[in-house]
């Protein structure tokens, strides 16, 4: 999730993350999303997560 008004892209978080981490933590694809599932406790809901990217 992004901040209201930033411009940031899928571009620049791969650049960010292929400088600071190891190559095979980079990720393949990056998704924004308005909010994150979550189940009425808060949780975030990993399955549905999964789901969105299928």
């Amino acid at each position: 999730m992004k901040k209201e008004g930033s411009d940031i892209d899928e571009d620049t978080i791969k650049r960010y993350v292929r400088d600071h981490l190891a190559k095979y933590k980079v990720p393949r694809e990056v998704i924004f999303l308005d909010e994150l599932p979550r189940n009425p406790t808060g949780k975030i809901l990993k399955r549905e997560l999964r789901e969105m990217q299928v």
